[in-house]
């Protein structure tokens, strides 16, 4: 079994995590496989280093970082239909299946004992543009842009108008990023819906909605005084949607699978990471 491990080069607990994660996955017979590039950084003679398509060679993807690394590789994963694997050295690891303490757990991925969850996607389709997201996609209007007016319709029918900073549509596993600052609810990540989270709404009724994960999601702007709109799928660097552009949000048909190992389920994730503070 070969699993391709993939460090966060840039932080330094990943890359000083990454003698123990080999040494676990030597120890139960796994093969770590690292991108050439990191030989330069890692160099250890116990493990292969391949260049190209290794995704494809690999069994599953590991991730050591937090979960910006886990957003990174996910949707490579999800595609290429290889289970992932995450290992926290970042702060609140909602994504990630185990902390740097329990690494024994990567037996599991070895014998096979191991259970998955399914986390659903959301595609966003705008002229000659199609993206995917694992976390969101946010509209947000531009600096020094006044307000636009947003136009929200579900399989053709209008449910809002509003003006506001921007929307998040998030996916469940999502809801506990942006969305969640911004005023929006938790949901279980398997859980398959989409989202809508406003962005510091000019309005009274300012409220969350969640839909179908089998609705179809047009959203559109008009522009006042000039206003102007961009796009970011999973905090990419954002991308101008001009005003009428009618934006399609969807389930994707590709989902991701993560590999459950650690004994903390989602709720206690979330009660250590957010509730604790406020105790």
């Amino acid at each position: 079994m070969k699993i391709y491990v993939c460090p966060c080069i840039e932080k330094e607990k990943s890359m000083t995590a990454l003698p123990s994660v080999t040494a676990a996955l030597l120890e139960y017979g796994i093969t770590p496989v690292f991108d050439e590039s990191v030989r330069a950084l890692y160099n250890d003679e116990r493990v292969e280093y391949a260049n190209g398509d290794i995704i494809d060679r690999c069994d599953m993807l590991l991730t050591v970082g937090g979960d910006g690394m886990m957003l990174k590789w996910g949707k490579r994963a999800a595609f290429a239909g290889k289970p992932l694997i995450g290992i926290n050295t970042g702060r609140l690891g909602f994504m990630t299946s185990l902390d740097i303490d329990c690494l024994d757990k990567l037996s599991a991925a070895a014998d096979g004992s191991c259970t998955f969850s399914t986390r659903m996607m959301l595609s966003a389709e705008f002229p000659e543009n199609e993206s995917t997201a694992l976390n969101d996609i946010v509209l947000f209007k531009d600096v020094n842009s006044k307000l636009p007016e947003f136009t929200v319709r579900i399989n053709g029918i209008t449910v809002t108008k509003v003006r506001a900073d921007g929307l998040i549509f998030s996916t469940p596993t999502g809801s506990t990023a942006y969305a969640l600052s911004a005023g929006g609810p938790i949901i279980e990540p398997t859980v398959e819906c989409i989202l809508l989270t406003p962005l510091c709404a000019h309005t009274l009724l300012n409220r969350p909605m969640i839909f179908s994960a089998g609705d179809e999601v047009t959203v559109s702007y008009s522009a006042y005084e000039g206003s102007r709109v961009n796009i970011s799928i999973d905090g990419s660097k954002g991308t101008e949607l001009p005003a009428g552009t009618e934006l399609v949000i969807r389930k994707s048909p590709v989902v991701l699978r993560i590999a459950e190992l650690g004994e903390r389920s989602f709720y206690t994730t979330v009660s250590e990471k957010l509730m604790t503070p406020l105790k």
